[in-house]
């Protein structure tokens, strides 16, 4: 029989506040890499996990994210 994973990571809701969103996930290690990239549009949401591989995730764009110790907006640089 085969074992399943545990998922226990934290979360992080990200949803779009406009188009363009970028969400990029980052790696663990002495060397922190680009591993994963996301583009969302306005209304769009990613439910992201915190793994063995991704110890940091950055979003550009207007986005509201959702986490187990709150909510946050980010913002775009104007």
């Amino acid at each position: 029989m085969e074992k399943q994973r545990s998922l226990n990571g934290d979360y992080v809701v990200i949803k779009a506040e406009e188009d363009g969103v970028s969400v990029i996930g980052l790696t663990r290690g002495s060397d922190t890499k680009f591993h994963h990239l996301e583009k969302l549009d306005k209304g769009e949401v990613l439910l992201a996990q915190f793994t063995e591989h991704t110890s940091a995730i950055k979003i550009r764009g207007n986005a509201k994210i959702l986490t187990n110790y709150g909510e946050i907006d980010s913002e775009m640089k104007k």
